[in-house]
Order: structure tokens, then sequence, then C-alpha cells
């Protein structure tokens, strides 16, 4: 059984307060985008000699963590605690970029909640693997209903919202750089921006998107990383309507009208082509 597993984008980040608890309040903007990875889960033999119910292997990418620790198999042991599971081989092909901000690991966990609900019958809602999905990360639940929706809270607090950007592409760019998310909010000042990303993009025009939708990580991020800076000027001289910083970074997105202007963009800019890159239909 497989289940694709499409990334996210963050339209608008804000941070607008410090919790009691460590955390930060956010509000944000989710849109789903047709960058995915591949989890397919099968039955484990019972004669393979394994002495966990669980192995998993990843594909295309450095091995960046110790199995148990991955996501994948935080969610089979999360559904084993109420559930009796078969033993399983998990196989992820990763596509999504690692570290971007594009929210492939919360993807993929959600993705493995998803599989399990439906290969065993588990008989689970939506609002059900919601909350199963919020014991796994604060982006996870997104990942559930996989829609255009606000969220408030430390990310896990979702309203739907209709937003169509299915006219538009969307050019994503991935330098060789890493941000850590600790840093990255520890640099940050919580205040809440005049106008909720929310109203922003539920009650503007696209076109004016850039002057009133903000992430608030790219103040610190850009004094640190200033090529990160330097791209999304370059997507905005590419011709983006709207360009920013996903999450904490460190991917970047612009959104072109065609797909000629987003693969333009990218091949006339040296900066640009010197990074990895994805050009999708948007959703």
């Amino acid at each position: 059984m497989i289940r694709i597993t499409p990334s996210k984008i963050n339209l608008g980040l804000n941070v607008v307060g410090r919790r009691a608890d460590g955390y930060h309040d956010l509000e944000t903007v989710f849109y789903p985008v047709n960058i995915c990875d591949s989890l397919e889960i099968t039955d484990m033999d019972h004669r393979f000699p394994l002495p966990s119910d669980i192995d998993i292997h990843v594909y295309n990418t450095p091995r960046l963590c110790a199995d148990e620790d991955n996501i994948i198999v935080k969610a089979y042991r999360l559904l084993s605690q109420h559930f009796t599971l078969p033993r399983i081989h998990a196989h992820l092909f990763k596509e999504i970029p690692s570290q971007a901000g594009m929210g492939g690991g919360s993807s993929d966990g959600t993705a493995m909640l998803l599989l399990l609900n439906e290969r065993c019958r588990l008989g689970l809602s939506n609002d059900q693997l919601i909350d199963y999905a919020r014991q796994l990360g604060a982006d996870c639940p997104f990942f559930v209903l996989q829609r255009a929706a606000y969220a408030e809270g430390i990310g896990e607090r979702l309203t739907p919202i209709n937003l169509n950007l299915s006219d538009y592409y969307l050019l994503v760019v991935k330098p060789e750089v890493s941000v850590s998310t600790r840093e990255a909010f520890a640099l940050i000042t919580p205040q809440r921006p005049p106008i909720c990303c929310r109203e922003v993009v539920t009650g503007m025009p696209i076109s004016q998107w850039r002057h009133h939708l903000t992430n608030d990580f790219e103040t610190s991020v850009f004094a640190q990383y200033p090529q990160l800076n330097e791209i999304k000027s370059q997507l905005y001289a590419g011709g983006a309507i709207y360009a920013a910083m996903t999450g904490s970074g460190s991917s970047l997105f612009g959104i072109f009208s065609t797909h000629a202007e987003a693969e333009s963009a990218y091949s006339c800019s040296p900066l640009l082509s010197s990074c990895a890159h994805w050009v999708v239909k948007m959703l």
C-alpha cells in the first residue's frame, strides 16, 4: 500500500506571542504543494529476523537520524499503543527537501497514520487522526486534510479557508543552506502584524500580498544568510507575483502566472540556477 505525501508552504508566518511552555504562538496559512514523498508499507513475513515490529528504508536522501527517531516509526509506535498492528516494512522515497521549511517529515509521519488507518481498518475519523497527528508534531494535523488552512497556536489549531491558487505555478528554490529552527526562534521578538495573514490571502488580490504578507523569520535568517535574501530578490526580478521564505527556511518560493515564466526566472539567474529547484502547478 502506497501513499503520496505532499509538502506545504507558509503564506505568511507571524510569531505573535511567547508561551509559558517555552513554545511560541503563531499565525500562518498552510497551503499544500505538489512536491511529494512516497511512503509504502508492506507486511513483514513472520520469519523475517528482526527483533522489532517495524523497519524503515529511506531512499534519495542521506540518513538524518536513527530509525527509532524517524517520525514514521514514531507514528507506528503511537498507534501501536492503542491498536494491535501487524509487523511491517516501511519504504520512504524522498523528494521533499529536508530541513527546508516544507513540512516533509510532518507529512511523512502523518502519511503513516493514514496508511495504518486504511490498511488495518482502524476506523479512525479525521478528527481522531488529527488528534493523533498533534502528538507527532505541530505541523502534522494539516496533512490529514491537506487543504488550505489558517493555523494558530503552535501550528496545530487549524481553520480551513477558501483559497484556490490552481491557476498559478510555484517555483521552489533550495540552496545548500540549513537553518536551525531553534536559533531562528531565539532571534524573534513576538508581535502581531498590522493585518492577519488570513485576511491578506482571503481578502486581497495576490498582486498585493508582497506589501502585506510577511514571514517574521526572514529578518533574522536573512541577516545570517544574506544569499537567501538575494534569492528572494531574484525571484521578484524574475517576475514572481509573490515570493517568500517558507517556514524558518531554507527554501524560498515564488508564485508565477505561467510555467514558462517560473522556469525562465530560474534559468536566467545564476544564483537561482545554482540551487536545487522544483516547478509545479499549484493545487
